[in-house]
């Protein structure tokens, strides 16, 4: 039996996604997105409300990264959203997390979160979505794998789980994509 609970935006999983912009001043500002993801294979799409100071920098400046928060970081990232740059200039200080510029886009790079999209702005819809498209992805040495690809298993990213407002670890391998359902083709 299931139990119905209405229209409810419960996507699972769902990243926590950590914006970084610069501010006019030249300052780097951060924020905990939770709504946000692909947008075909080479963009993102952001759901930000207008009023928020990264919305301002997004238009400002025309770039932002998407950091992807991750185990080590949870009290930061929860921080940078809980707190609003408009009513906090230090708050990007205060969580204790330091930047580096992109080399391709006018936006920092968060240096403890380890797995970054840097993405210049594209459009912004007529509902307020920001759509960017993606210019490079970097990560962090200390996640990648014998072969130079992102593991999993030291990324650790972390999910948001709106039911119960918690965060949960990602990395449990699982299956293998385009291969394990092979078995079902006879």
């Amino acid at each position: 039996m299931r139990k119905n609970f209405g229209a409810k935006p419960w996507l699972y999983p769902l990243p926590v996604l950590i914006i970084g912009t610069y501010n006019e001043d030249g300052t780097a500002d951060a924020m905990n997105a939770a709504w946000g993801g692909l947008y075909g294979s080479d963009k993102v799409v952001l759901c930000l409300s207008a009023g928020h100071k990264t919305t301002a920098n997004i238009k400002a400046k025309g770039a932002f990264t998407v950091s992807f928060a991750d185990a080590a970081n949870v009290v930061a990232s929860d921080y940078v959203g809980m707190v609003s740059a408009n009513s906090e200039p230090k708050k990007l200080e205060k969580s204790g997390f330091h930047t580096t510029k992109s080399e391709f886009v006018d936006a920092p790079l968060i240096d403890e979160l380890p797995v970054a999209m840097e993405c210049e702005l594209l459009k912004i819809t007529e509902d307020g979505n920001i759509i960017g498209r993606i210019v490079n992805v970097s990560a962090d040495e200390s996640v990648l794998d014998a072969d130079g690809s992102i593991d999993l298993g030291k990324f650790r990213p972390i999910s948001f789980e709106p039911v119960h407002r918690v965060y949960h670890v990602m990395g449990e391998r699982v299956g293998n994509a385009f291969s394990d359902g092979a078995a079902l083709n006879k």
